[in-house]
C-alpha cells in the first residue's frame, strides 16, 4: 500500500510539472542607463570585434547603418566624431547591412578610418533591440549605455548632439562636428 501511495504521489508530481507552462526568459531591454548587450562581430578581414573588450578600454560609439543616401550623407559627421574623439579614447564601430563587397568598396571610397563590420542578416539590430536604421549607441567605458540616437539626419543635427554627449563621456572639449563637416564641404567646392 505504501508503494502504491508513493507511486501515485510521484506520478501526480510528474504530471503537474509536465502540464505547466514553460518558464519564459525575459529579454533584456537595451536602454539608456543599462548595460550594453553582449556583442561580437567579425570585421571584413575576419577579425573578431568584441564590444566588451572595446568598452573595457574606453567609450564606444556603435552605429547600425545601411547604404541609403541619407546614411551616406550622414557618414561624414560620424567620421568627424571618430576623428575628433579617438585620441580621447573613443572607439567608433559602424555596422553595415549591405553585402561585404559593396561595403569594402564604399569604405575605401569614403576613407572610413573607424572600425566597421557587415551584418547582412540584421542580427545586430536584434541584439541591440532596435528596428530603426540607423541607430547610434554611445557606451561609456565599462559598458553602460549613455545615449541612443535613432534615425537619420543628413543635416548633421543628430551627430552634433551626439558629439556633445561623446565629449562629456570621454571628458574632453566638445567639437562642433556639424560645423566642421560643413566647413570641409566649402573647402572642397572652392
Amino acid at each position: 500500500m505504501k508503494r502504491l501511495i508513493a507511486l501515485v504521489v510521484s506520478l501526480s508530481l510528474v504530471f503537474s510539472v509536465i502540464g505547466e507552462e514553460p518558464t519564459k526568459v525575459a529579454v533584456k531591454k537595451v536602454e539608456i542607463g543599462g548595460q550594453a548587450p553582449a556583442f561580437i562581430i567579425k570585421d571584413a578581414s575576419g577579425k573578431e570585434i568584441n564590444l566588451a573588450d572595446l568598452t573595457a578600454k574606453g567609450a564606444v560609439l556603435v552605429r547600425l547603418t545601411c547604404g541609403c543616401s541619407g546614411c551616406d550623407q550622414e557618414l561624414a559627421y560620424f567620421q568627424a566624431i571618430h576623428d575628433a574623439y579617438k585620441e580621447s579614447g573613443l572607439t567608433s564601430l559602424a555596422i553595415f547591412k549591405e553585402p561585404d563587397a559593396k561595403v569594402a568598396t564604399y569604405a575605401k571610397a569614403k576613407n572610413i578610418s573607424m572600425l566597421y563590420a557587415v551584418d547582412t542578416k540584421g542580427e545586430s539590430w536584434k541584439i541591440f533591440d532596435t528596428k530603426t536604421m540607423p541607430t547610434n549607441f554611445l557606451i561609456e567605458k565599462g559598458g553602460k549605455i549613455v545615449a541612443i540616437a535613432p534615425g537619420c539626419d543628413p543635416s548633421g543635427l543628430i551627430a552634433k548632439k551626439l558629439s556633445e554627449k561623446v565629449a562629456k563621456t570621454v571628458n574632453t572639449e566638445n567639437v562642433d562636428v556639424k560645423k566642421q563637416v560643413e566647413d570641409n564641404k566649402k573647402k572642397i567646392v572652392k
